[in-house]
């Protein structure tokens, strides 16, 4: 009777995964909480605004209903509300970052010089940008009281007044108040921003300019401004897309008001949401400032474009 030999069991073929995964299997579990987050936070949050722009959606009354582009209809139709919030959003967005830009190049110039304590003094400028938003706000509420605010006080004693002023309660100081404080506040981004751009400005070109008899000016103009105009136009884009669509400054300032003298899209969109409950009309509201923002992001990625097509040509 031979001896049987018994032959090993054959190996459960190993499971094969697709190449980019098994060569990059650990990089894509490390992005998978980003892209999980992403997807909660932005993707699904952004989807359902869409979808809650064609429905009847008020939180006062159960159920929706959709009513397709109904709610758009009715927000371009508005001239109480709808328009003067546009207008006031594009006063605020160019007025702040206008005033920004300024300011915060000139404060950059100047703290680019050979100043005794310039390290101390870019230290100060960095102040209110390192402020909260509600610490500034509140603040600043309290110095433009007409009652008991300091500010008054000074300008009234400095004979600029004749009398204190209700800054923020005025119709028409209202919203150039809140301009004022914002660009306050916002400077010191644009300040250190371009003071890092203006040190990385050749000097050779600024020293042969002054050998051949260029002003302070001219060299300024000729020289300085052209190597700033990238990150100028990075900061001026980001900071439009910012300043549109901030709502906490100006609520904490004004709330929208007075009579909605400073109510922008940003505050009317929280209005609607959180005040009155017109969930769908808000959502309207907010996909047409998305559209707004996207054509600013398509300006500035033609113009982004075109600045390349110059350098390699």
């Amino acid at each position: 009777m031979g001896i049987q030999i018994a032959r090993p069991a054959r190996a459960a073929p190993a499971l094969r995964l697709p190449r980019p995964l098994a060569r990059h299997g650990f990089v894509y579990l490390f992005v998978l909480p980003s892209v999980l987050l992403l997807l909660g936070f932005t993707v699904w949050p952004l989807l359902r605004t869409f979808w809650l722009s064609v429905q009847d959606v008020n939180l006062v009354r159960p159920g929706s209903e959709f009513v397709g582009l109904a709610n758009f209809r009715t927000q371009l139709a508005d001239q109480t509300l709808f328009w003067p919030a546009v207008w006031h959003s594009l006063v605020w967005t160019v007025g702040s970052v206008g005033g920004e830009y300024l300011l915060g190049l000139g404060a950059a110039v100047l703290l680019n010089q050979p100043l005794r304590g310039r390290g101390l003094f870019r230290m100060l400028v960095l102040i209110p940008w390192t402020v909260p938003i509600v610490i500034a706000a509140m603040t600043w509420r309290w110095i433009l009281q007409p009652e008991y605010g300091i500010g008054n006080v000074l300008l009234v004693r400095a004979g600029l007044l004749a009398e204190p002023v209700y800054w923020l309660g005025d119709l028409s100081t209202a919203l150039g108040a809140t301009i004022f404080v914002n660009v306050w506040r916002s400077f010191p981004f644009y300040t250190i921003t371009l003071l890092a751009a203006l040190q990385a400005v050749p000097k050779e070109l600024l020293e042969a300019a002054a050998i051949d008899g260029a002003s302070a000016w001219e060299r300024f103009w000729r020289i300085t401004l052209p190597h700033l105009k990238g990150v100028s136009l990075a900061l001026i884009v980001l900071h439009v897309v910012w300043t549109f669509n901030n709502v906490e400054f100006i609520w904490l300032l004004t709330e929208g008001g007075p009579l909605h003298a400073s109510e922008t899209l940003a505050t009317l969109v929280y209005r609607m949401a959180f005040r009155t409950f017109e969930i769908s009309e808000a959502a309207a509201l907010s996909v047409m400032m998305i559209v707004l923002l996207l054509l600013v992001g398509g300006g500035y990625a033609v113009l982004g474009r075109r600045r390349e097509e110059r350098r390699t040509t």
